[in-house]
């Protein structure tokens, strides 16, 4: 037999194992209408205990996508805002805050935290301040809840701003807080002539929720 014609025949012989029906497999679309099951979904609920188990791609869980520290992803336990950060802080996450807190909060607040930020003074709603004392004495879940969920006149910025990114925010605001009522002695010397002469009192309350153990280099 000529090269050419078994060529040919073999062409044929897997063209016949291709049939139609294997691209017009029996599934359901999402969220189609079926017949199947009682409530006439296709999509199926989770089956009850299922546990997620990281991204796709990855053999080890991932314990961001599986989410099993409630403080962290919701500011709170059992519906209490929780006056902690759910992991150490350090200077780079500091630094985080700020540049953060300065994208998305300062157009309202300022970037001082007085609540008179650039949009305020040109007609907004007032701002918060964070200086006063309700928000001084605010768990640090408080911050973080209204980030998540808004609050008044502020929208929910939950699907812009990651979770430990509006945990980061939250220690800045309470580095700003302590910037307006820290005593002179915790100024270097060396920038104390850089201050605009007015005696700084120390306020009566101490700002929470970052520890001075939990912040590290």
């Amino acid at each position: 037999m000529k090269p050419s014609v078994i060529i040919i025949v073999a062409a044929f012989a897997l063209l016949a194992g291709c049939r139609q029906d294997m691209h017009d497999q029996p599934r359901y679309k999402p969220l189609a209408q079926t017949d199947f099951f009682g409530d006439g979904t296709s999509a199926r609920p989770m089956i009850e205990g299922t546990v997620a188990w990281g991204e796709t791609s990855s053999a080890t869980p991932d314990p961001e996508y599986l989410r099993i520290d409630p403080a962290r992803y919701t500011g709170k336990i059992n519906s209490q805002e929780v006056d902690y950060f759910p992991f150490p802080v350090t200077r780079a996450d500091l630094e985080r805050g700020r540049e953060r807190f300065n994208v998305y909060c300062s157009p309202c607040h300022s970037r001082t935290g007085d609540g008179n930020g650039m949009i305020v003074r040109r007609g907004f709603p007032q701002a918060a301040d964070y200086h006063t004392e309700r928000l001084i004495n605010a768990p640090a879940g408080h911050f973080f809840d209204v980030m998540t969920s808004g609050f008044g006149k502020m929208p929910s910025y939950g699907s812009r701003i990651p979770p430990d990114d509006r945990w980061r925010i939250a220690a800045y605001i309470r580095v700003l807080q302590f910037s307006q009522a820290a005593p002179l002695d915790v100024v270097p010397a060396d920038k104390r002539g850089e201050l605009d002469g007015n005696p700084v009192t120390p306020r009566p309350t101490v700002v929470q929720g970052v520890p001075s153990g939990q912040i590290q280099q």
